[in-house]
């Protein structure tokens, strides 16, 4: 009897040693780098509010943009291109363009996702 609770003794202490050394296990992983991938859908503007937003921004008298940048659809602008705020009377038309920023560049306003600095729409007269 007493080499059968010496036995079952033993088991519970080992048991209990590997539980414990189960929980003090520390995991390492190479670091991952972390991108934030920020995607908006298209711009979907009616012809109105196309005409809303080119007009009233027209009028703003803006420093036009470099024309030495490509300003296409999808591209990325450099940090160097200055971004203005959306006026308040096209967001107010407009809202769907509210969070978008614009240069005006060869008679073309051009709206910017400020947080990836990519062209989204070119408006034209």
């Amino acid at each position: 009897m007493i080499t059968f609770r010496h036995v079952v003794a033993a088991a519970v202490l080992l048991a209990g040693a590997a539980a414990a050394t189960a929980q003090t296990t520390v995991i390492t992983r190479e670091p991952v780098e972390s991108r934030t991938v920020i995607t908006r859908e298209r711009v979907q503007l009616t012809p109105v509010q196309r005409e809303t937003i080119y007009r009233t921004i027209v009028r703003e008298r803006v420093a036009p943009a470099p024309p030495t940048v490509t300003y296409e659809v999808g591209a990325r602008l450099p940090d160097t291109v200055e971004l203005y705020d959306i006026p308040q009377a096209v967001a107010v038309e407009v809202p769907a363009i509210r969070s978008y920023k614009y240069i005006y560049v060869n008679g073309r306003v051009v709206l910017v996702d400020p947080a990836t600095s990519e062209v989204v729409a070119e408006i034209a007269d």
